[in-house]
Parts: structure tokens; C-alpha cells; sequence
């Protein structure tokens, strides 16, 4: 099968966010460091990302038709040399609609919920399917004129 686990799978933007997506904010992302690096005074570095070599940023959006708050808040990466910005916010707001061109999602276990057994208690596990989500660009949202006879 062509398909293997880390596979970037293509959609659409409209597909992920169909009521659109919010910018909150733009920041690189940083490799983990042990303890033992931090201890040394290593330098944290910006992850890359693995196909491009390009520096990963997350930019931090609300997804607008989220039916749980909890699901309201979405991260996308982005590979690029230099820090995306966001398009500009409708005026006398801070609201940022955005549209991401190129999305890819990475379905994967999220298993953090699991725990386990101690004691005589069994092993309990409450895994959820999540995404990552990833895009080579943002940009502004264009509405297009709608074209009524008067």
C-alpha cells in the first residue's frame, strides 16, 4: 500500500475549516531538549521540517464550525524559511481570517489518556484519533463580489 504511517494526506482547506479558520498567532517551533542539554546550556533550535529542510512555525488558529470548545483551537505548521505573517485583521478588530493553500493532514493515536495498571487495577486506555495538520502557506481570505442586478 502506498499509504504508510506519517503519510501528509492532501485536502482541502474548505474540508478541514468549512466555517474558516482564525489566525491567534505565529511561532517557531522548537526541538525538544533533555534535561542533560539544558544542563549543558545547548542552544534550543527550531525543528525543520523532514521533506523540505525548511524551518516549522505553528500558527495557532480557531477553527470556526469546532463543535466542542475544546476542538476550537487548531495548530498548522508550516515549513518555510522565514516566519509566515498572518493577513492583516478586519478593521477595528483583531479577528484574522485566514485560508491555508496546500493542506495536508497526518491522521494519528493520541493515546495521552491512557494509563497503566497499578496494583489490581487493569489497564485503562481512552485513545482518540487526532491530526496534524500542515499547509506550505497562508493567506488572506477574498471574498468575491457577488454579481445582483438592481
Amino acid at each position: 500500500m502506498a499509504i504508510t504511517g506519517g503519510s501528509r494526506l492532501p485536502t482541502s482547506h474548505d474540508f478541514v475549516f468549512p466555517r474558516g479558520a482564525l489566525v491567534m498567532g505565529v511561532e517557531p517551533v522548537l526541538k525538544f531538549q533533555s534535561a542533560e542539554e539544558r544542563a549543558k546550556g545547548l542552544p534550543v533550535q527550531q525543528e525543520t521540517d523532514k521533506e523540505s529542510g525548511l524551518l516549522v512555525w505553528s500558527v495557532l488558529v480557531i477553527d470556526q464550525a469546532a463543535e466542542r470548545k475544546a476542538d476550537a483551537v487548531v495548530t498548522v505548521k508550516i515549513a518555510a524559511p522565514h516566519q509566515p505573517v498572518p493577513p492583516e485583521a478586519i478593521p477595528g478588530t483583531d479577528v484574522r481570517p485566514v485560508v491555508f493553500e496546500g493542506l495536508t493532514v497526518t491522521p494519528w493515536i493520541n493515546d495521552k489518556a491512557c494509563r497503566g495498571a497499578h496494583g489490581s487495577e487493569r489497564h485503562r486506555c481512552w485513545p482518540r484519533l487526532g491530526y496534524s495538520l500542515r499547509a506550505p502557506k497562508i493567506g488572506p481570505v477574498v471574498v468575491k463580489a457577488s454579481s445582483k442586478a438592481a
